[in-house]
């Protein structure tokens, strides 16, 4: 049932966004690169979407992927229950989008981020700059010849713009990422917020 919520908000803001950009379901294939019978399923509530389709998604409409995944709601009390996420996975990473802020000229997409052991999380970079905060466990971050180790407790802030990468050190990884880009930039491209499932476990 928790599932079924999730796709159910996803399914309605795609309808929306596509009606928006005045896309046919067509041409939102084309641009995205999935199939019109995904689609046609989505918009309906159905499936199981990847972190690479969530992100396909919101290059070929041009908006952030919390536009996609987040209820469109005011309230003056934000509460987010976790299980009433969906789950985006890649190779490495599982990825709950909590929040998304629009302040002034920024965007700031909150997620809690897990790590799995076994695999190296790469992306080829975007604007803006990524925060991340663990909360167990012992994660590699940032460029691939100079990553930074976290602890429990550690927190590093470094620029999105060129390559980097994912990995933990000791067993699984509980984490908070902060995507903070240029509303002007546009969403992160796929594999921009750890979404480009490349794997090389004897990257050091």
């Amino acid at each position: 049932m928790v599932r079924e919520q999730a796709g159910q908000v996803l399914a309605a803001n795609l309808r929306v966004l596509r009606a928006q950009a005045g896309l046919s379901l067509s041409e939102l294939a084309r641009r995205s690169g999935i199939a019109k019978g995904t689609l046609s399923q989505l918009e309906s509530g159905g499936g199981n979407p990847t972190i690479e389709t969530v992100f396909s998604l919101s290059n070929a409409l041009e908006v952030p992927v919390s536009s996609l995944l987040t209820e469109r709601v005011d309230p003056d009390v934000v509460l987010v229950r976790s299980a009433g996420l969906d789950v985006l996975s890649s190779n490495a990473v599982d990825l709950r989008m909590l929040r998304r802020m629009d302040v002034t000229d920024t965007v700031f997409e909150l997620y809690d981020q897990r790590v799995r052991p076994g695999e190296v999380q790469r992306s080829a970079g975007h604007p803006g700059n990524e925060h991340v905060v663990v909360t167990a466990g012992r994660l590699r971050v940032g460029p691939p010849d100079s990553p930074f180790e976290l602890g429990p407790g550690d927190y590093v802030c470094f620029p999105a713009r060129g390559p980097h990468i994912y990995e933990t050190i000791d067993g699984p990884v509980v984490s908070v990422l902060l995507l903070e880009y240029p509303a002007d930039a546009g969403p992160p491209t796929l594999g921009g917020s750890c979404a480009s499932p490349v794997s090389d476990p004897g990257e050091g």
